[in-house]
C-alpha cells in the first residue's frame, strides 16, 4: 500500500477507502468477510472525475457550445485514457481479484483497471475531500489538456471503414456480444465481422464506445 501511495502521490489517513477501491467484484464474492466491492467506488469517483473535466473545459474553452464541451469531456474520461492511467500506476499489480478473473487475465482487462482508477479517485475523495482527488486528476488524466492540448476524437470505425473500402471490402458489420456490471455501470463487449471473415472485439462503457474499441482493433489485426 505504501508504494502505490506513493505512485498516486497522496497518503491514506484512513487506508481501508484504498483497499476497498482494489477490490474487484468477483474476489469480494469469494470473501463473505467483505461487505463490498468497489463499485460502488467507481459510481462516485466517474462523477467526480467528470465533474472536475467539465470545471476545466468550461474554463479553458468559454465560447463553446454544449454539444462540444460533451463530446470533449468524454474523450478525456473514455476507458481508453482511464486505462493508460492505470497502466502508468501499475495497478494491475495491487487489484485484488476472484480466482477466476486472475486465470482469465483479469489485471490486464482495460474495463477492470479503468474501474480501478475511477475507484481510486473516489476514495481520495473521501478521505481527503475535493482538493487532493481533482489534484489527482489533474496530474493524472487532465495533464496534456491543462498543457495547452486540445483533445482530438480519433473515430476509428471511419478509419476501418475507409481502409476496407480502399481494398475493395464489404463494409464491416459490427454486432453487441455481451455485457456486464450493474446497470449503473455496465461494460460492453463488440465484435466487428471483416469482409475475409476475421473479426475483432473491444469494451466500452457505451455500445458506441465498445464498437469503437472493436474497430481499433481490427485496424490493428489489418495492419499486422
Amino acid at each position: 500500500m505504501e508504494q502505490l501511495e506513493k505512485r498516486l502521490g497522496y497518503t491514506f489517513t484512513d487506508r481501508s477507502y484504498l483497499e476497498n477501491a482494489l477490490t474487484h467484484s468477483s474476489y469480494a464474492n469469494e470473501q463473505p468477510q467483505l461487505r463490498r466491492s468497489n463499485e460502488r467506488l467507481e459510481f462516485l469517483g466517474d462523477a467526480v472525475l467528470g465533474f472536475c473535466a467539465a470545471k476545466n473545459l468550461c474554463r479553458l474553452y468559454p465560447d463553446m457550445p454544449e454539444g462540444g464541451l460533451t463530446r470533449l469531456r468524454a474523450e478525456l474520461v473514455c476507458e481508453a485514457s482511464l486505462h493508460q492511467v492505470a497502466l502508468a500506476l501499475d495497478l494491475g499489480s495491487y487489484i485484488r481479484l476472484g480466482r477466476n478473473e486472475r486465470c482469465n487475465g483479469g489485471r490486464t482487462r482495460t474495463s477492470i483497471l479503468a474501474d480501478c482508477v475511477e475507484a481510486i479517485i473516489a476514495a481520495i475523495y473521501l478521505d481527503g475531500g475535493l482538493e487532493p482527488a481533482e489534484r489527482f486528476i489533474d496530474e493524472r488524466i487532465l495533464k496534456d489538456l491543462l498543457a495547452g492540448h486540445r483533445p482530438v476524437r480519433t473515430d476509428y470505425k471511419t478509419q476501418l471503414q475507409e481502409l476496407l473500402q480502399r481494398s475493395g471490402g464489404a463494409a464491416p458489420v459490427y454486432s453487441i456480444v455481451g455485457e456486464s456490471g450493474p446497470d449503473h455501470n455496465k461494460t460492453f463487449t463488440a465484435s466487428v465481422l471483416l469482409h475475409d471473415g476475421a473479426t475483432a472485439s473491444g469494451e466500452g462503457k457505451s455500445k458506441k464506445e465498445a464498437e469503437q474499441a472493436a474497430a481499433r482493433a481490427a485496424l490493428a489485426l489489418l495492419k499486422n
